[in-house]
Order: C-alpha cells, then structure tokens, then sequence
C-alpha cells in the first residue's frame, strides 16, 4: 500500500546521499524525496494493500467496535475497586495488583502479538483473543478467589494487548486511501471507550452489594460484537500476516532505528504519566486542597481531552509542517501543568488540568506515527511490537517510582517534580520520534 509522507517529512539536506555513494543509495533517496508512492517495490518493501478485500463500511465497523472495546474491561475495575477487594477479603496490596495489572499486561502479553499473528494473521488473531477476552470478563465476576479472578482479569487484558499492537498494522495493511482516516476513528473510539468503562462502572453495579458482578459482565458481553464483526472480516482477508518483500524481511533489528526507540521511550513516557494521573492526581489534588469529587472532575477532564487528541492528531501528522516542534511542545506542556499545579495550584486547577490534557495529545500522535513512520506493513507491525509492548513495560514503573517517593518523602510535591521531568523526556523522545525518517530505511542493511 502507499501512504505519503507528511509535508514535513521532505527530507533535510542531511538526508541527501553522499559524493560517492553508491548509485542504489541515490536511487532510494531519490525515491524518498519524491515521496513513498513514487518509490519502486524493490527498494521500499511495500507491499500492495488489499483494498478490495475489506470495503469501507466493513473496515469502519471493525475499527469502531474492536477499539470501543479495547480498555472497559481495565477502565471499569477502578470506580469498584473498594468493593472488588472488600468481596475477596483483600487490602492494598490487591488493590495496587489490580491498578497496575493493566500496563503490566499490555506490555508482556504485547510481546506475543507479532509471533502469533504470523501463525494464524493479524485477523485471526484478534479474533481468537477477542473470544478469550469474552470468556475472561464473562467468568470473572463468579470466581469466588481472588487469584482466580486476577487470572481471568489477565485473560481479558489478552485481546486489548494483542489489539494494541495489530491495529495499527492491519490498518497500514488494508486501509489504502482510508488509513488516516481509520487511524482517527481508531484514536477516538479507543477514548471513548476507556471513558465509558470508567464513566459506566458504577451506575451499571445498580447501588447493590454484589451489583458489581454485573457491571463487569456487561464488557463480556459487549464483546461478543467485535468478535462477530472481526468473523466476518477473517473470511474477506484469510490469513492477512504482512509478507516479507522479494530480497526477505526489511533490515535488522529495529534496535538499529532511531525513530523506533524515540518512539518507545514517548509511548513509555506518555503511559507513565497517564497511568499515574488516573491512580495519584486525584490524591494528590486533595492534599493541596481540591475536594475529593473536584478532584475526579479534574481528572476526568484531562482524559477528555484525549478524545479531541485522537479526532485532530492524525490529521495533522499528515498534512502539518513542522509536527516534531508540535510533538515537542506537547511534551513540554506536560511538564508546564505539573509546575502549574507546583507553583501555582490557587490560580486555577482547571486550567493546569486542561494544560496537561493538551499535553496527553503525545498519545493519539504516537499511534498515528506508527503507520506515518513505516512503508512497509511488516515494519510497522515490527515496530508497533516494539514500540508499544516494551514502553508499557518501562510505563508500569512510573506508579512503583511515584509510589515509592511518596512513601518515602510524605510529599505530593515530590511526585509532581518527578512527572515534570518525564515531561521532559517526553518532549525529547517525541521532536526524534516526528522528524521526518523512515523506520524502513533507518534498519536497512
């Protein structure tokens, strides 16, 4: 398939081959200059889309229901959290199991996504962990052990994690002309859905003691859609794993790629942040004064701002010069909300929490960047397994660390100086990770 560039992504006069260099390498620039759809098969791996396999409503409502259902079943723990544990006799120790057990779970189980799409596709796939996410969230809510009800808890994290990676490349892989716009349903869906697990948690319990045995079922059930729609895909696209080109798989380790590791370091930053806002913020928010109920708003409006992150970034990485100084700058206002709320929490917590909303705009571009960022559909499952699996990894010890300093010093300050400067990191991963290169010709041999 063929996926033009950025207008920022017209390559620097560093780019230009050497005196000298051989004329294959001239070739390849020359293709890159005039842009990937100009660019030969044989020097750009690409591989054709397969257009005419799924059509546009179809691939809408697979897109739509796998990412609507991609984070409830992790979303919709945390409003019962309380009384989960309470049912099974646990105190915080389970608890801080359960709010890190999503991250974790995206990360490990992530590393299978790749391996295992090359057996069965990257339909086949997501259809088969879809079915085991239902029978895992359909089971959860009668286990009558707490272990066994972690088990089932990771058994339903198993498509999400897989989904996670394979999304992006199936995209890449089947959208043709539709991949950005099916990369923006995919943003916004994807928040959709995590708000609605949070936002629904607590009405679907019903106000009964054990009603949240029904508020977790109900995902189980939900579920059962995408699985069906994901069926019928599977019998348009077979077995869909991208294949390698001609002269085999595109280059080496993706360890040799400066836009890979920038942009799994900007994934582990962004999840970092975000995994510790939803669990710390709200505390945090309470000792300098906000009431608790304020607090959630607070949160809940930083999360919000995710759904217009997910609407516009696509669009803008395809169409806007300069998007490494806006990737940057997300990056940026990160660290300026948490010094807002250091420095200056009277002025106005809203408007420290809209700052840093804007800043989780990293999110939504980092997805998108996947595809922008790779030819060949190969490499960008390649690099989504990479990228996406091990910074959820490096992201579940941003609540450990957080954690851990707060214990130790007593002071939410101390945790926010700490968030700070992953914001820091952030906005440096994120301007590497948008400049204009390939990831397909960065590991190249």
């Amino acid at each position: 398939m063929t996926t033009s560039l950025p207008r920022d992504s017209a390559p620097c006069p560093a780019d230009a081959p050497e005196a000298g260099a051989p004329e294959a390498d001239a070739a390849q620039a020359d293709a890159l200059r005039s842009g990937p759809a100009q660019a030969a098969p044989a020097s750009t791996g690409r591989v054709p889309a397969r257009t005419t396999a799924v059509g546009t409503v179809l691939a809408v409502l697979a897109i739509a229901t796998i990412a609507l259902n991609l984070r409830p079943g992790a979303t919709g723990v945390g409003p019962l959290m309380e009384t989960i544990v309470g049912a099974y006799g646990q105190g915080a120790f389970a608890s801080g199991l359960l709010t890190a057990l999503p991250c974790l779970a995206f990360g490990v189980l992530g590393l299978l996504a790749v391996p295992i799409s090359r057996r069965v596709g990257l339909t086949g796939a997501i259809v088969a962990s879809f079915v085991l996410v239902a029978i895992g969230l359909l089971l959860r809510p009668v286990s009558d052990v707490f272990s066994v009800f972690v088990a089932l808890s990771v058994l339903g994290l198993l498509g999400p994690a897989l989904g996670n990676v394979l999304i992006p490349a199936w995209v890449k892989l089947h959208g043709g002309a539709r991949t950005v716009a099916l990369m923006t349903l995919y943003s916004v869906m994807l928040a959709i859905g995590g708000s609605l697990g949070a936002a629904l948690a607590v009405p679907l319990a019903g106000g009964a003691a054990d009603g949240w045995h029904d508020s977790l079922r109900f995902w189980g059930v939900i579920v059962v859609v995408p699985v069906v729609v994901w069926a019928i895909v599977l019998t348009r696209t077979g077995h869909d794993f991208p294949p390698a080109p001609p002269q085999g798989e595109l280059g080496g380790s993706l360890l040799r790629s400066p836009t890979a590791i920038a942009l799994m370091v900007t994934f582990a930053m962004q999840s970092l942040n975000a995994y510790t806002q939803f669990g710390m913020l709200p505390q945090i928010l309470s000792d300098a004064g906000v009431t608790p109920a304020r607090a959630g708003v607070l949160v809940a409006v930083i999360a919000g701002w995710g759904l217009v992150g997910g609407l516009v970034m696509p669009s803008v990485i395809a169409k806007v010069n300069g998007l490494r100084w806006i990737v940057g700058g997300f990056g940026l206002l990160t660290t300026a909300g948490y010094i807002g709320l250091l420095l200056a929490p009277g002025v106005s917590p809203m408007l420290w929490a809209c700052v840093l909303g804007i800043g989780g705009f990293v999110f939504p571009t980092a997805i998108a960047l996947i595809p922008a960022r790779t030819r060949n559909p190969l490499v960008t499952a390649r690099l989504s397994g990479m990228a996406q699996p091990y910074g959820y990894i490096l992201a579940a010890l941003g609540p450990i660390v957080a954690g851990a300093l707060l214990g130790a010093t007593g002071s939410p300050d101390v945790v926010l100086w700490f968030l700070a400067a992953t914001g820091l990191m952030m906005a440096v991963s994120g301007f590497r990770a948008a400049l204009p290169r390939m990831v397909d010709d960065e590991i190249a041999a």
